[in-house]
Order: structure tokens, then C-alpha cells, then sequence
């Protein structure tokens, strides 16, 4: 262990003693030295110190991740906003208002983006953290900045963030717009670096959504007008991790806008694609073989051709949940009755037999469950060989809006569907009509989709179930009730196929 060099390491407990904010991070800086040499007696006197130093370079990376933060929702003064309204040259953009001066943007940061800036602050302190260690060492240094490139607290994610001041503020906060659905694996080796940078982005271009980011890559699905939707594929296209990887195809658009999602989150997880197993176990990289749609068209179209498809050596398997199934899938495919993917594993384990010695056709909605679904099923090696629809049904149906897939696309937003033929194979929960139309179980404590038509619905058929219905009567005639555990028939159901797959 070297003396001069040695590391001293400060728990975040220790950040900010009888403060409301603790930073979970570990801080490491050569310059807060313990030596073993130390009389116990200035001990307390060391702490006090290092006590000191910590919260003088926590209040200055707080102080500039607020100012980055700031600074990410300037726009400069344009003819559409000239300086005798906006001030001095520049005004703010922040959760589709508009701020004429800067105290008002500080105060709408201050108060409604607290956990960004703990976020980012977090972020900057590692940074430090990893600058202090390699300053003594100049070669360190070089090395670093050609492994992870420019240091976040820098003007970079600002840098990185697409000009928008030669379009209006209505066109770029537009409702006419549409939802993009894409996701890209690969090596991401700060995934909460890459984390405040989208979720700056989304916020400089008012999109909504859910992008999950992991350091196996990344998944999203976001909202906006036009005009930011496409600002927003040239900025994730243009970032060094995904320059040579992700193109244009990549990305799976259709009708819609922010206003198709509640809000924006974006976060860091364990997976892009939360399957419940861990990546380095089943990699995206032991994938199975892509097919084009048209390739995948012509293997479906000679599967249904064969006369008796239970004989078949293929199987068309559908990767996605029941209630997506339910109200649109390929014809002849094998839809298992799963409720989340996480279960996917547990299916193919307890079907095993089903797949022994099969050629497997697989597909989803856009292509990523079926990328780590097809290497989970190729773990087993019970099939002859595994493929996949490359970029999903979405993809297909671009090609093939009347082939083979009938019925609707489930989609994870607040328009629950797409359609891209008229048939309908899904029926009303109660009555038996067809009916593909879902809407949220009217109990206040269930959050199951139902299919229930017009006609019950008027009769008052609302509830996912007869025991959701009678629950939700039940609260509904009193004034003040507990909330009530979801437990109904739809959850019976559900735990019991757990058991049975376990």
C-alpha cells in the first residue's frame, strides 16, 4: 500500500451530517489522506477536517449540476422570441413553461426537479472522485479520457443536446406527433452518465415516455411532435455508444405524441427488458437468428400451408403477454398464458418437450424480448435451430399491413392499441361480443386491462371480474374506506399458474 497515494474512503452518511440530502455514493480523493501514523488524539481533529473538505466539494458539485441543469433549458433569443420579451438574449424552456428571467427558471428547478439535481450532483462527485485519482498521474488521465471521453461536468450533455431555436415553441410541444419505440444492446460502461444525458434530452424536447437504460444497453419508448421526434432519433444517432450501432430503421414510429404517455421517466436497471435473469447468465449476444419480414412472411406462409401444423416441425411462438395476444397475434402461433416476461423462463422450462428437436419462429412487438427470450431458449439446446422477427411486429405490419397478423398491436402507452386490419379476434368479457377495445378495471385497488363493450358497459359491467365489480359497489357506497388489496379472480388465476409453473 503506498503512503503518499493512499485513498481515504468517505461513506455518504457522512456527506451531509443533519441535512434533509444524502448522496449515495462513495467519495475517494487522494487529497484526504489517513495515515496509519496518526496520534489517536487527532483524530477527532481529522474528522472535522475531512468533514470540511467533503461538503466544500459536495457544495460545489451541487452548485454545478444545478447550473448544467439550467443550462440545458436555455434557448437563445430568436425572431420568434426576441430579446425585448425574453430578456437578456436567452430565455428557459422547463416542463412546457416558459421562463422570462432567471430567478424564475432557479425557482422552478429548486422545487420541482430536487432529484435531478441529486442525480446529477451524485454523477459529478464520481467524476471528481475519479479526476482526483488519476491527476497525479498524467498517463492515468489520458486514459481515461480516451476510455469514457469528455467528463459530465463539463458543458458536454449541454453540447450534446440538438439545437431548437430556429422552431417555434407550438411546433416543437405539438400534440400532432408520434411515439418511437426502439431499443439498441451494447457495452454501456456509465449507464448513469448515459442516463442524466436522455433524460436532459427528452426534457430540452418536451418528450414524454419510459426509456430504461442498462449496461446492456438501452430500451425506449417515448412521445413528442414531429419536429422533436426526429431531433431526438439525429441526437441518440449521433452519440459516440450508438454512432456505428443503432440507424434510422431502427427506430419504430407510429401516430401519437407526448400526450400518449403521463409523464417521463427515465432510469437505470439491471436490464433494458426486465426478464428477471441476470445479463452476463443469458446474453443478448447468444441471440437467435434475425429474419427480415419478408423472410418472415414466406416461413409463416409455408407453416400454415402445411396441412396438419400439430405434426409441424415448426412452432410460431408468441414471446408477449396474454392480454397482448389476446387482441391480435399471427395465425397458427403458440401464445403462451404468461402475464409479464419475467414468466417466459418458467414456460419454456416447464415446455420443454414441446420444443425438443423444433425450428422456432419467435416475435414480439418491436424485436427486444425476443433477443434475450430466443438466447434464454437456446440455453436449452432442445431446438434445431431459433429465429427471430427483426424488429417486431411493428416492422411487419409496415410491410404487411394485411398478412398474416391479425388483429390488433398492443402497445405500453395510453392508446393500448394500434390496428392495421379490421378484424377483431378478442370478445367483451361479459356478454361474449367481439370487442379488442381494453380499458382499466373500474375497482379503485385493480389495475387489470378488461375487455368489456359498449352495451355492458352502459349496464355497468366495468370490473375485470364479478369480484372487482362487487368491490368496487362496495367502496363506492361509503364515504371513507381502506384500500383494499388487489385480490379478485384475475389474481387467483394468475397465482395459481405461478404455482403451476414452478
Amino acid at each position: 500500500m503506498p503512503s503518499s497515494g493512499a485513498v481515504a474512503m468517505i461513506s455518504s452518511s457522512e456527506l451531509l451530517a443533519g441535512e434533509d440530502e444524502v448522496e449515495s455514493c462513495v467519495l475517494k480523493f487522494p487529497d484526504l489522506d489517513l495515515k496509519e501514523s496518526v496520534p489517536l488524539t487527532s483524530k477527532p481533529r481529522l474528522k472535522v477536517e475531512l468533514d470540511a473538505s467533503v461538503r466544500k466539494k459536495y457544495a460545489f458539485a451541487k452548485k454545478k449540476a444545478f447550473a448544467l441543469f439550467v443550462k440545458t433549458k436555455e434557448v437563445p433569443a430568436t425572431a420568434n422570441c426576441p430579446s425585448t420579451i425574453c430578456g437578456e438574449g436567452a430565455w428557459w424552456k422547463c416542463c412546457r413553461q416558459m421562463f422570462k428571467d432567471l430567478s424564475s427558471i432557479h425557482r422552478h428547478i429548486a422545487t420541482q426537479h430536487v432529484s435531478d439535481i441529486r442525480q446529477q450532483t451524485g454523477l459529478i462527485l464520481k467524476q471528481l472522485a475519479a479526476e482526483a485519482s488519476t491527476s497525479s498521474n498524467p498517463a492515468s488521465v489520458d486514459k481515461a479520457i480516451r476510455l469514457n471521453g469528455p467528463t459530465c461536468n463539463s458543458p458536454e450533455i449541454s453540447v450534446r443536446l440538438p439545437d431548437t431555436s430556429h422552431i417555434s415553441f407550438d411546433e416543437l410541444t405539438s400534440d400532432v406527433g408520434e411515439v418511437l419505440l426502439y431499443y439498441c444492446y451494447c457495452e454501456v460502461k456509465d449507464p448513469e452518465r448515459l442516463c442524466i444525458w436522455q433524460k436532459a434530452l427528452c426534457q430540452h424536447l418536451h418528450i414524454t415516455g419510459k426509456v430504461r437504460i442498462a449496461s446492456e444497453g438501452i430500451n425506449g419508448t417515448v412521445g413528442g411532435s414531429k419536429a422533436a421526434t426526429c431531433l431526438y432519433i439525429e441526437a441518440v444517432l449521433s452519440h459516440p455508444l450508438f454512432r456505428n450501432i443503432l440507424c434510422r430503421e431502427d427506430f419504430k414510429s407510429s401516430a401519437g405524441g407526448a400526450h400518449c404517455f403521463p409523464g417521463l421517466r427515465v432510469d437505470v436497471f439491471e436490464e433494458i427488458v426486465p426478464m428477471g435473469i441476470d445479463p452476463n447468465k443469458v446474453s443478448y449476444k447468444e441471440t437467435g437468428i434475425h429474419m427480415s419480414p419478408q423472410e418472415f412472411h414466406k416461413e409463416v406462409e409455408k407453416y400454415l400451408s402445411q396441412a396438419n401444423q400439430a405434426q409441424s416441425d415448426t412452432i410460431l411462438l408468441d414471446c408477449r403477454n396474454f392480454y397482448e395476444s389476446k387482441i391480435g397475434r399471427f395465425q397458427g402461433s403458440l401464445a403462451p398464458d404468461i402475464r409479464k416476461f419475467s414468466y417466459f423462463p418458467n414456460y419454456v422450462d416447464k415446455n420443454l418437450e414441446l420444443f425438443k428437436n423444433k425450428r422456432v419462429l419467435m416475435y414480439c412487438t418491436g424485436g427486444i424480448r425476443c433477443e434475450r427470450g430466443s438466447a434464454y431458449l437456446r440455453t436449452k439446446a432442445m431446438c434445431t435451430a431459433v429465429y427471430q422477427l427483426k424488429g417486431g411486429i411493428h416492422k411487419y405490419l409496415e410491410e404487411f399491413p394485411d398478412g398474416f397478423y391479425r388483429g390488433k398491436l398492443f402497445v405500453f402507452d395510453e392508446r393500448y392499441a394500434l390496428s392495421s386490419n379490421k378484424d377483431v379476434i378478442s370478445a367483451c368479457r361479459y356478454c361474449g361480443a367481439l370487442w379488442d377495445q381494453y380499458r382499466l378495471c373500474s375497482s379503485q385497488h385493480c389495475r387489470q386491462l378488461v375487455l368489456t363493450c359498449l352495451s355492458c358497459r352502459e349496464k355497468g359491467f366495468t370490473a375485470c371480474c364479478s369480484v372487482c365489480q362487487e368491490k368496487g359497489l362496495q367502496l363506492a357506497s361509503r364515504s371513507s374506506s381502506p384500500v383494499l388489496k388487489e385480490e379478485c379472480e384475475c389474481t387467483d388465476r394468475r397465482q395459481q399458474r405461478q404455482q403451476e409453473d414452478k
